[in-house]
């Protein structure tokens, strides 16, 4: 049984002291195989190794959905009863390659439980991180990916377009949030959205990463809503900034000079540019405003199977944009006290520039008072 990513993985370990890879459910076992597991308290393991095997260590109710989306793949598997499952997973290491010495794992999946099971399996084992070889195989996303990307945009802007139409003053954030969550299931987006929606009213705008809260919207807020939606897996974020009712002028100001930040940031991307340069297109516009001190995070992230990953959008960033890498642009200007504005796009690197797959228009929306 192999599979292109299997194959290629197995090839960039070869680079390595890595005489294997193991992973736990996550987006890195996701992206390899597209099997997705919920961790829960019976260990699942996938083993790749560098001549390009594979195999799986899993509970044996779980083995047929494993051979149904890898035929051919070779399954050790274990019963229900915890006092099992360490010699189980001896015997499937040592039937597996009884001369591993050095693993690399998902560092920021690998549990405790499994990491001892391995321990336990392999003594004296050296486990490292696996991270640049799973990022290596992620960055670029094919055109398979940026279809179930696109389509995950697609559904967060339906959902948010209808959740317009509800929103009033007097409505809850939590409310909101509520209601947007709701939409993007009823219109197709996987169950596990990349995070809760946030929606941020009045001076809770200032806060780039505020929590739903029983606030109320109210006349002369900006009201910053963050979101996305999932789509096989794959993940949206974007995020729209409204106004209830007429604002305070300098509200206004920073809202208009988000909006040209955002303009730039897109419009920097091409091949060959670094992820720095795009954060410093974004950044310029805003502290030409005289507003640099308030926006206070880099202008975006990578995005895929999860809401965070390579690569990063920060300003000391020397990585160099390629196809099929796909991050947010997303400046922001937070006024404490005041409010904040953010607007955020998913962009996707093509073989000449970046294109948005995120259509949502940027102009300020404003929700009748």
């Amino acid at each position: 049984m192999t599979t292109h990513r299997i194959d290629t993985l197995a090839q960039l370990m070869q680079r390595t002291r890595l005489d294997a890879i193991v992973l736990n459910p996550g987006p890195g076992l996701l992206g390899l195989t597209g099997l997705q597991f919920h961790l829960m308290e019976r260990p699942t393991l996938f083993l790749v190794g560098r001549d390009g095997r594979a195999a799986m260590i899993l509970s044996a109710l779980e083995e047929v959905k494993a051979r149904d989306s890898l035929p051919g793949l070779t399954c050790y598997t274990y019963s229900d009863n915890p006092a099992t499952w360490a010699e189980a997973i001896r015997a499937a290491f040592s039937a597996f390659d009884a001369n591993i010495r050095v693993v690399g794992v998902e560092s920021a999946r690998m549990r405790h439980l499994e990491l001892a099971f391995i321990q336990n399996a392999l003594p004296g084992v050296e486990v490292l991180s696996a991270d640049p070889q799973l990022s290596a195989l992620r960055i670029h996303k094919d055109a398979q990916a940026i279809g179930q990307m696109q389509q995950a945009v697609q559904i967060a802007e339906r959902a948010f377009s209808e959740t317009l139409h509800s929103i009033r003053p007097g409505m809850s954030e939590r409310a909101v949030a509520g209601e947007l969550a709701a939409n993007m299931l009823r219109f197709g987006s996987d169950a596990e959205l990349p995070f809760p929606p946030i929606v941020a009213a009045g001076p809770n705008s200032a806060n780039p990463h505020a929590v739903p809260s029983e606030r109320v919207l109210q006349t002369g807020d900006l009201v910053v809503i963050d979101w996305g939606a999932a789509f096989g897996g794959y993940f949206s974020d974007l995020t729209r900034t409204l106004a209830i009712g007429k604002l305070d002028a300098e509200l206004y100001t920073i809202y208009d000079t988000v909006k040209a930040a955002n303009r730039a940031g897109r419009e920097a991307g091409r091949p060959g540019v670094t992820c720095g340069a795009v954060d410093a297109a974004g950044r310029a516009v805003i502290a030409a405003a005289g507003y640099g001190p308030y926006f206070t995070h880099r202008i975006g992230h990578g995005l895929g199977l999860e809401a965070h990953e390579e690569p990063y959008m920060f300003g000391e960033s020397t990585q160099l944009l390629k196809e099929g890498m796909v991050y947010t642009v997303e400046p922001g200007i937070y006024l404490p006290g005041k409010g904040g504005v953010r607007i955020e796009d998913d962009m996707a690197v093509t073989e000449t520039g970046a294109v948005s797959l995120s259509g949502l228009p940027r102009e300020l929306i404003t929700i009748p008072a």
